[in-house]
């Protein structure tokens, strides 16, 4: 056998034979007196093995050489696994880096076996010539035994040689060789992102990147459904973030969505690139910090000077008040008393083709025929109540609960008609959609039936004191006609008061506190912030009037706030 011929020769002999076996072990190949033996169940881990006969302290020399044998082994099977595409960009990166790596430690071998051909390296000057690059393939073995047994990829690896080059803080050139291998992997990972935060695309055919892309929700939802999540949902963060982003993911995936936005409507966005706007990499300079940033600020400038200054936001919300908040109401006043037999049928005897006629015929007829967006205008008619409506839409969080409402009884009224159910609709075209969605446009039309609804009963009211107005020479002192006479002043006052208390003093200045941040908001978000708290501070005077007219005025089913509001009014 081989062990033994190799026992039996001297021990010189058998230093020049055990290196020249050494020298094919550390190239990943079975000697003649060093075999290999693959460990089950464990794919690329291999075991060397010595010939027993040898002499014992060459043997102890040879077993140290060992496993820098097996961490080659082990880097060289990752290289060749990870190499491919399907295994993500990350990974085939970094398998780039360390074939690149294995090609200086395939070098230094044959420098080793040149050495060993001119009859000048021994057993013990072999171990001094490996130990420069024992620590770092050990190193390097590590971190693929662990990549293999999480089968990490994309971020993950990342995380993973991030982790590992701050455990090897004791080690400089070991966590230097690190910090370059991630560094190499990560290009490709910043490649992805410089798209996103340069021109909002995700440009990621393996699914590494942390931004995903829900591609059934398309932006014509935040038209036609209440509980649309496109802006939320449409991009959102995964998990699985690189650490090195963790305090700024959210800033990317805001950014990539301007962009995005801003690609739809057909702008062109030209991101001023330079030297240093690129990322390159994730030093401890921190420059990639900044390029985000940059990129970041420049986007939310650019799609909010898109919004004011292409699609006229302000404008659009200028129109919204005037119409469905009744701030210019002459075109109102003309449509009630044109359309005062049509409103008055059931719900499903209306024409809404004459109605919209009608409501034409108003606009055309007064102010608003200057208002250049008077076009954007229609009508529909509603089949439930406005107090149903409010109890129906789930995410309108009002003041009283389902509980309290079915305990004051509130319950579709018998005898509805277009009076109590028409509504106006106003078009909001993309890129407006996003602030002016159908959940905020629903919320402006609630407030525009309740006041349409209030300007209506005040007509009747008024109608009916000028014709009580008649009886004044008569001498009806303590008769029914006095008393009809004193209720319908209340009543008046009363509905009066509540006009004033809603357009006064709930939306005028909640309108013009918006308006005013809207002027100084520096980004959409902030937009759809300051918009949403805006309807949200509306609800309550929608629900304080709806609580009022179902005849339950009673301040305990509202909000501290709009109780105050509700004791002001009675009294």
């Amino acid at each position: 056998m081989a062990g033994s011929v190799l026992g039996s020769y001297a021990v010189s002999v058998q230093e020049l034979l055990v290196i020249d076996d050494l020298l094919s072990a550390l190239a990943g190949i079975e000697g003649r007196y060093i075999s290999i033996k693959r460990v089950r169940g464990k794919d690329g881990y291999v075991v060397f093995q010595i010939d027993s006969s040898m002499d014992l302290a060459l043997q102890e020399l040879t077993r140290r050489i060992f496993p820098l044998c097996e961490d080659f082994v082990l880097v060289s099977q990752f290289v060749e696994s990870r190499s491919h595409f399907k295994n993500g960009l990350v990974n085939h990166a970094l398998a780039a880096a360390l074939r690149a790596f294995l090609l200086d430690y395939q070098a230094m071998v044959a420098q080793l076996e040149h050495q060993f051909r001119l009859g000048r390296l021994s057993v013990q000057g072999l171990w001094f010539f490996c130990q420069r690059m024992m620590s770092s393939l050990n190193a390097l073995a590590v971190l693929v035994e662990k990549a293999i047994s999480n089968n990490t990829s994309g971020s993950a690896t990342l995380n993973l040689l991030q982790s590992q080059a701050k455990a090897m803080a004791g080690d400089s050139a070991v966590r230097s060789l690190l910090e370059k291998m991630a560094e190499c992997a990560s290009a490709a990972y910043l490649r992805m992102l410089e798209r996103w935060v340069y021109e909002g695309v995700i440009d990621d055919p393996y699914g590494e990147f942390f931004i995903a892309e829900n591609k059934s929700l398309q932006k014509e939802s935040l038209t036609q459904d209440y509980d649309a999540k496109y802006w939320q949902q449409r991009y959102s963060l995964k998990d699985g973030i690189p650490t090195f982003l963790n305090n700024v993911a959210a800033t990317i995936l805001t950014t990539g969505k301007y962009l995005n936005v801003m690609r739809e409507c057909g702008h062109n966005v030209q991101v001023s690139l330079s030297e240093n706007s690129k990322l390159t990499s994730f030093g401890s300079n921190h420059q990639y910090l900044e390029c985000i940033k940059s990129a970041y600020d420049f986007a939310s400038g650019e799609l909010l000077t898109l919004m004011k200054d292409k699609y006229d936001l302000i404008g659009k919300l200028r129109s919204l008040k005037r119409y469905l908040l009744l701030d210019q109401g002459d075109f109102l006043v003309h449509f009630m008393d044109i359309a005062r037999e049509e409103l008055t049928k059931k719900p499903e005897d209306i024409s809404v083709e004459k109605l919209q006629s009608l409501v034409d015929i108003a606009l055309r007829s007064t102010a608003a025929a200057s208002d250049p967006s008077h076009e954007e205008l229609t009508c529909c008619v509603e089949r439930s109540s406005l107090l149903n409506k409010l109890t129906t839409l789930k995410d309108l969080d009002c003041a009283y609960s389902s509980d309290k409402l079915a305990s004051a009884d509130v319950d579709q009224p018998m005898t509805l008609t277009g009076l109590e159910t028409f509504c106006l609709v106003y078009k909001i075209q993309w890129p407006l959609s996003l602030v002016i969605s159908r959940k905020a446009l629903t919320k402006y039309q609630l407030i525009f039936r309740l006041l349409f609804h209030c300007k209506h009963v005040s007509r009747q009211l008024c109608t009916a004191w000028q014709i009580q107005q008649g009886f004044r020479s008569v001498k009806i002192l303590g008769t029914p006609i006095l008393r009809s006479s004193i209720l319908c002043r209340s009543m008046l006052k009363f509905v009066n008061s509540l006009l004033h208390y809603l357009t006064f003093e709930v939306l005028e200045p909640n309108w013009h506190l918006m308006h005013d941040r809207l002027e100084t908001a520096r980004s959409i978000d902030e937009v759809l912030t300051m918009f949403f708290c805006n309807c949200v501070a509306n609800k309550d005077c929608v629900t304080l009037a709806a609580v009022l007219i179902a005849g339950h005025p009673d301040p305990r089913l509202l909000s501290p706030e709009v109780s105050k509001g509700v004791l002001a009014i009675i009294a």
